[in-house]
């Protein structure tokens, strides 16, 4: 728990929709659609910060939002970083309903893959995720 953080001390207005021992779950009050926040209980800026048991409890309660909300298309987005766009400073899950009309809007320019550098890099994460 953080306490300059907004999410931790509960200084937004907050309608839940699910609830358990490691995850929160409320409706976005600024949202671009209906959409829904998942965060976790503990406090942890980026994703990589969080225990593995609270980042394990966070896609199955993202899944429960989205099968009870059943839009027929959504974004699960999550942010780590301002350059990334985060704008709270606590990990958290975005559940985006997408219709025609509402809903994120995503594109970026393709690269053309150098596949020994993509190789490259591979190998070198490979060995990095084996030392973790």
């Amino acid at each position: 728990m953080s306490a300059n953080c907004i999410f931790c001390k509960g200084a937004i207005p907050s309608h839940k929709v699910f609830e358990n021992e490691l995850v929160y779950a409320f409706m976005d009050i600024n949202p671009i659609s209906k959409g829904h926040l998942v965060i976790p209980k503990h406090h942890a800026q980026f994703m990589h910060e969080l225990p593995d048991e609270s980042l394990a409890a966070l896609l199955p309660a993202a899944k429960k939002v989205a099968t009870a909300l059943h839009p027929a298309n959504y974004n699960v987005l999550q942010n780590n970083g301002r350059l990334a766009h985060q704008a709270v400073d606590h990990v958290h899950f975005h559940i985006i309903p997408k219709t025609e009309s509402e809903g994120l809007g995503i594109e970026w320019e393709m690269q053309p893959p150098n596949h020994e550098e993509l190789a490259a890099i591979a190998k070198d994460l490979s060995a990095k995720i084996a030392r973790l």
